[in-house]
């Protein structure tokens, strides 16, 4: 039987492999450098280098949350938009994920 951190290791080094512009792995060390975040901030910090909508933002923070599964969310009230963290256990992994990524962009 496979391992979760093995299935989650899986699923980190598929997604940066689609990363055609940057992006992808831009917002994984995003999270790894302010550990937890709103999409409006990470839009705010995002926009500075890339052209990209709110909604894109969300839709790959949704993604990264429900299926890699290396973010956890908590809401303060219905008032108060959700705030994503990354799951410290998972910080190795995206960074190991991450600099293997930016070596075979570079190799191609």
């Amino acid at each position: 039987m496979e391992s979760i951190r093995s299935k989650i290791k899986r699923r980190l080094q598929r997604f940066i492999e689609l990363d055609v512009n940057g992006l992808r792995s831009h917002i994984l060390s995003k999270f790894l450098s302010v550990k937890e975040t709103t999409v409006d901030e990470l839009h705010a910090s995002i926009t500075e280098k890339y052209e990209i909508s709110r909604s894109a933002v969300a839709s790959m923070v949704g993604y990264i949350y429900s299926k890699i599964g290396i973010l956890r969310s908590h809401k303060e009230s219905y008032k108060t938009p959700i705030v994503y963290s990354l799951k410290e256990e998972y910080a190795d992994l995206i960074r190991s994920a991450l600099e293997s990524g930016s070596t075979q962009q570079l190799a191609v």
